[in-house]
């Protein structure tokens, strides 16, 4: 195997024609086992089967097995080959070169080229995907001058950028089954043609997924299985009769009840893994729609924050499996975290003081306003965390109500309709704040029925200038003094509540070998995934 050269964030800054050797992607077990059925429980049915315009998590674990994208991330989220077998960045930082793999074929027959990423990376990445919008803002143009290579030329440095090209968060697309059509409708969203170790079988909604082995991939001998089913297990608990019976093999993010790890953990056949979502940092919120008349309130939306006991959050209702959150970044980002920040301790008092001057004093009934939250139910904790938050603001006079559904009809109604007024969720931060936090605050990213975007309406004139500098920012001193004043002027103004930052685990049979083998496994592909007999 070549040596690979790890290009860290901080050295794109200030590479010169940094050149990465192809390679293979990853580290594998030295005997591993051909054959055998894979089975993998969902928590919630996937809406769409591609997340190169939708970043819902479920829709990333089923698609990267079928959808590649041009790198891969090792632990410390070093770029690794995927599609593109080396990269290099101009002295100047205004262009990066992407050398493309050959002889890769899609699953139906035809050649992959350097044409199926730059129509991607221009129709659908930098306009459609929620994250890409700003990661891809400073893009200017794509030249392909052959089928295997991709040049894409910025108008401004773009320091995140090579972060971005994972097969969760840049899927390639098929140019020749997408051009010219309606990208937000087209069928191969629900029946993908990729590129990657498995190919789309059949999917029964609200049932399973079946994906098969491709015997035409680029990785010659890989993958090992021969496929794998996604079951769709809404109950938690029916999650871990399922691993602990060993009818399912493998389940993400969290799957089982928390009160059932320690038991599922001792058993002789199961195992926990908490690597793998590091590419992801995720943060467990409540965004705030300020188009209402009580949320469009600073005060209101502080005193909501005040009302809450993060540490009761974390200590009783996710036992133990997280951290506080102070704002908008999580600790994770070491290098652009700070603590100095507006914070709102859990202070009942307050809240009602700030919501008596906000002009709601409580009425009859005891109660100053009704309004909503909205969440798709992923296992127990959610509707235990939903409960909590409703008694805490009864507490302070708000009388909430609560509308659970699946994850697609909740991406509808508050991110197409806006007919919400909290929701409640999980949030990716992702490897740098300016592809997984900003979109959040970002007014050019208010676009109505993007799921995951900027759906509070948002919008502070200084967020704006902060977050257009920092995208373009190379001088590390100053993108950590921005990104600064921007969680400073995020915590005062709390258009989303920042509740703690999640620490995800996956549960898996022992027999399941090399599923996390880097920091975006959550999504990997599985090519070297086997079962052992």
């Amino acid at each position: 195997m070549s040596n690979i050269h790890k290009l860290t964030r901080r050295g794109l800054l200030g590479a010169l024609a940094l050149l990465v050797a192809s390679g293979s992607p990853i580290a594998q077990s030295a005997d591993p086992v051909r054959g055998g059925d894979l089975v993998v429980a969902l928590q919630s049915p996937p809406p769409i089967l591609t997340s190169a315009f939708n970043s819902a998590g479920f829709v990333g674990v089923v698609s990267a097995k079928m959808l590649e994208g041009l790198l891969s991330y090792d632990f410390e989220l070093n770029p690794r080959p995927a599609l593109a077998r080396s990269w290099s960045l101009s002295e100047d930082g205004m262009s990066l070169t992407f050398e493309l793999r050959q002889n890769v074929t899609w699953h139906d027959g035809t050649p992959f080229s350097s044409k199926d990423v730059k129509f991607s990376l221009m129709n659908v990445w930098k306009e459609m995907h929620p994250r890409g919008r700003s990661t891809f803002a400073n893009v200017a143009s794509v030249d392909t001058p052959d089928d295997h290579t991709v040049v894409i030329h910025l108008s401004e440095p773009a320091p995140a950028m090579l972060s971005a090209f994972s097969s969760y968060e840049s899927q390639v697309l098929p140019a020749h089954l997408y051009e010219g059509t309606d990208i937000n409708t087209n069928p191969h969203n629900n029946a993908p043609v990729g590129t990657g170790p498995f190919m789309f079988d059949e999917w029964e909604k609200g049932n399973f997924i079946r994906l098969v082995r491709n015997p035409n991939y680029w990785d010659e001998g890989k993958p090992y299985l021969d496929s794998i089913v996604f079951r769709y297990i809404p109950d938690a608990g029916g999650r871990a009769a399922a691993l602990e019976t060993g009818e399912v093999h493998l389940s993400t993010f969290s799957p089982v009840p928390f009160s059932d790890v320690t038991r599922l953990e001792s058993l002789e056949h199961l195992a926990i893994e908490t690597r793998g979502y590091e590419y992801l940092s995720p943060i467990f919120l409540l965004d705030l729609n300020k188009r209402g008349e009580y949320l469009g309130n600073k005060k209101v939306r502080q005193a909501l924050s005040h009302a809450l006991n993060r540490q009761f959050i974390v200590d009783t209702v996710w036992y133990g499996f997280g951290k506080i959150a102070t704002g908008p970044v999580p600790s994770t980002h070491v290098r652009y975290y700070t603590d100095d920040v507006p914070v709102y301790e859990y202070d009942p008092k307050k809240a009602e003081a700030l919501l008596d001057e906000a002009g709601y004093p409580r009425k009859d009934g005891n109660m100053r306003f009704k309004i909503s939250m909205d969440y798709s139910v992923f296992g127990e904790t959610y509707p235990r965390l939903a409960e909590y938050i409703k008694q805490a603001f009864r507490q302070v006079g708000v009388d909430l109500e609560l509308r659970s559904q699946d994850i697609g009809s909740m991406i509808r109604r508050v991110f197409t309709d806006y007919d919400y007024d909290i929701m409640m969720n999980y949030w990716y931060a992702m490897p740098d704040p300016t592809m997984g936090v900003t979109r959040l605050y970002w007014s050019e990213n208010i676009r109505q029925g993007v799921p995951f975007a900027n759906a509070n309406g948002y919008s502070n004139d200084r967020v704006d200038e902060i977050i257009v500098e920092v995208q373009k920012e190379n001088d590390e001193t100053r993108r950590k003094e921005l990104f600064a004043e921007f969680q400073r002027i995020a915590q005062d103004d709390v258009p989303v509540l920042d509740l703690f930052e999640m620490q995800f685990f996956t549960i898996y049979n022992k027999s399941v070998k090399d599923h996390t083998i880097g920091g975006d496994s959550v999504y990997g592909s599985f090519s070297t995934t086997y079962i052992e007999r």
